[in-house]
């Protein structure tokens, strides 16, 4: 295989890509069975895969790994991870309070940037994750995981926390989805002017 495919940094975000499905699973024994420790089970895969997101960006720039296909795959893991998960709490119901339109919004601004790359990637760009996108990641973890966990611990309950960042996460992505966007519109309209 090409070297540039199986890398420890590519390996890291492929592994996130497949903790999706394993959390969603995991989230499904708590809503059929109310299995309370299938929600612990979810926020540890989920949190173990969040932090590969640091990681994987730190060996590669360590190391002079940075590839095309990081680039491209590193923000489609997590917009899959964080995605899969938010529609999985909308499915678990009201008490885990993680409102459909929000989620919709999230996703949307996601498809919207993931169209942006896609027409990009035809130019001959590579649109990586910028200072404002990385920051609207990593909000969006840290409520996602408040609200995974979800149950209250030794008193206190991480729901509130996890509902008011992923309010601070919603206008984050929308902010970092319109800047994206609109700095993609500029040079696109440098380009046919050229």
């Amino acid at each position: 295989m090409n070297k540039d495919v199986c890398n420890l940094p590519n390996c890291l975000t492929m592994a996130r890509i497949l903790a999706a499905p394993v959390v969603v699973m995991l989230l499904y024994l708590e809503m059929w069975f109310g299995f309370r420790f299938g929600a612990y089970c979810a926020f540890g895969v989920f949190f173990i895969a969040s932090v590969t997101d640091y990681f994987d960006g730190k060996i590669a720039r360590q190391n002079n790994l940075i590839t095309n296909l990081g680039k491209f795959l590193d923000p489609l893991a997590d917009k899959l991870l964080i995605g899969s998960v938010l529609i999985m709490l909308v499915r678990l119901g009201p008490e885990w309070g993680v409102p459909a339109w929000m989620v919709i919004i999230i996703i949307g601004r996601e498809m919207a940037v993931t169209g942006m790359r896609a027409v990009a990637a035809e130019m001959g760009e590579v649109v990586a994750a910028d200072n404002f996108g990385k920051a609207k990641t990593l909000l969006q973890s840290l409520a996602t995981g408040l609200l995974v966990f979800h149950y209250p611990l030794f008193g206190w309950d991480p729901r509130p926390l996890g509902h008011g960042l992923l309010w601070a996460a919603l206008g984050l992505t929308v902010f970092s989805g319109g800047n994206y966007l609109y700095n993609f519109y500029k040079k696109w309209l440098k380009t046919e002017e050229n």
